[in-house]
């Protein structure tokens, strides 16, 4: 090897141990520092996250606290009784009857952070009454839904019966609320409930009824006055499809049952022990069962009559002529004892 090549190889060789040198410099100083910028980078993910969630905590604090002042109360109890009160009001302030409706409690169903309760409410009245009411419960400032709403027609023209659940919440808040005295959010006369007076107008739940036949013409020896007029027959008695059950309500813990009479416009108060449709009344049963006639609806009280030892149930808003056997395994479990016969013991 001559000297000129000795030059280069040394140049090579210095200038790959340069290249070398420089590789292993930056691996010993950029590397730590790469590290060092991602767990740079992960801190302030994480302290991003850790600020969003606290503001979402807040958010959700203050939403909660909105959402509690519109609640009835903190106990299971005193929300029921104010809301019970709360639907009573509205019902008077539609122009309804408090007679003609019954409210029957549910729950409390536990939910997380909270426990739901509410009312059954079956009634019936004049159409613009009961959409008062829905308007009025839709308006409400309280925290409360409305669901399984069912609305039919009734006996007589105008008159329309509704069956609806009320639901409402117990917030378990640790929170120290203030609660104030709620207004409505729209009157009567508001533009939003003339917004509805269509579905009264039409009044399209109304029953066809047949229209009577012309009275006969009363001539010749048949008109009234006349020597051989024949006396007039009387009326026929009254029958159970006159009377109806309007009302199975409950007054200090004791069930009340309310028939009306259609033809006299009357109603009478009954309760467990009268006389009623040909026997005793058994009891006033609040169970959830299936309308009879009715796919899919369901009715939420009944009067069971006694009958010798056969017991038989009209539901409310049905009329006595709607009343029905009932068998061993429909019966309550206070009246299902009583009547189960005691197995036969042979000799």
């Amino acid at each position: 090897m001559n000297q000129r090549e000795k030059i280069l190889a040394g140049l090579v060789l210095g200038t790959a141990c340069l290249f070398g040198g420089a590789l292993g410099l930056r691996a010993f100083i950029t590397k730590p520092l790469t590290e060092l910028d991602k767990r740079i980078v992960a801190a302030r993910e994480r302290l991003e996250k850790v600020n969003t969630e606290r503001r979402n905590y807040f958010a959700s604090e203050d939403r909660l606290k909105s959402l509690a002042k519109l609640t009835f109360a903190d106990t299971v109890d005193e929300a029921s009784a104010r809301s019970g009160e709360m639907l009573t009001k509205q019902i008077l302030r539609a122009g309804l009857k408090e007679v003609n409706f019954t409210r029957l409690p549910v729950g409390p169903r536990k939910m997380r952070g909270a426990s739901e309760i509410g009312w059954n409410v079956q009634g019936e009245g004049a159409l613009a009454g009961v959409v008062n009411l829905l308007f009025l419960l839709e308006q409400s400032p309280y925290l409360l839904r409305l669901e399984n709403l069912v609305v039919s027609g009734g006996e007589t023209p105008g008159v329309v019966r509704v069956q609806f659940r009320c639901l409402t919440l117990v917030l378990e808040s640790m929170f120290d609320i203030q609660r104030e005295p709620l207004l409505a959010k729209v009157e009567l006369d508001a533009p939003e409930r003339r917004a509805l007076d269509t579905i009264v107008s039409r009044d399209i739940l109304r029953p066809y009824i047949k229209r009577p036949p012309p009275p006969p013409v009363a001539s010749g020896r048949n008109a009234p006055g006349s020597p051989t007029s024949t006396p007039a027959t009387p009326a026929a008695p009254p029958g159970p499809e006159t009377f109806r059950v309007v009302s199975l309500s409950e007054w200090q813990g004791q069930p009340e049952i309310h028939v009306r009479d259609l033809t006299s416009q009357k109603t009478v108060r009954y309760k467990p022990g009268d006389a009623l449709a040909g026997g005793i009344i058994a009891l006033v049963d609040y169970r959830a069962m299936p309308l009879p006639g009715a796919s899919g609806l369901q009715s939420f009280s009944r009067v069971i009559v006694r009958v010798k030892d056969e017991f038989f149930a009209v539901e409310r808003g049905q009329t006595l002529a709607d009343l029905r056997k009932l068998e061993v395994a429909q019966l309550p479990p206070e009246l299902a004892k009583p009547v189960v016969e005691a197995p036969r013991t042979t000799p």
